[in-house]
């Protein structure tokens, strides 16, 4: 938000994730066992995040039908959760982009 942490240097795909493991493989178990942590308590935090197919994104829906005290129209529903597929749709290409990108230069 800041603009402190570049996007292109922190976000990874799967690529990165492997050549990070393949890193910490080499400290020895205990840096596997960290990074195998980090990344369950990174995807969790991810999935908690407000984007409608995610779990955050459907915790987030049914605080806005108890709020609202009926149920979501299934239009709105259709076009949140397509929007939020979009999204983490455009973040993978980008995560794989940055790690094709960082491999192959």
């Amino acid at each position: 938000v800041t603009g402190l942490i570049s996007p292109t240097k922190t976000i990874g795909g799967p690529i990165e994730m492997i050549k990070q493991t393949a890193q910490s493989a080499d400290e020895g178990l205990v840096a596997v066992i960290s990074m195998m942590i980090f990344l369950n308590v990174s995807l969790g935090v991810f999935n908690l995040l407000p984007i409608p197919v995610l779990d955050g994104g459907h915790l987030t829906l049914f605080t806005l039908e108890k709020l609202k005290g009926s149920p979501l129209s299934l239009r709105f529903q259709q076009g949140v959760t397509q929007l939020g597929m979009a999204l983490l749709l455009a973040l993978m290409v980008f995560a794989i982009g940055n790690d094709l990108y960082r491999h192959l230069m």
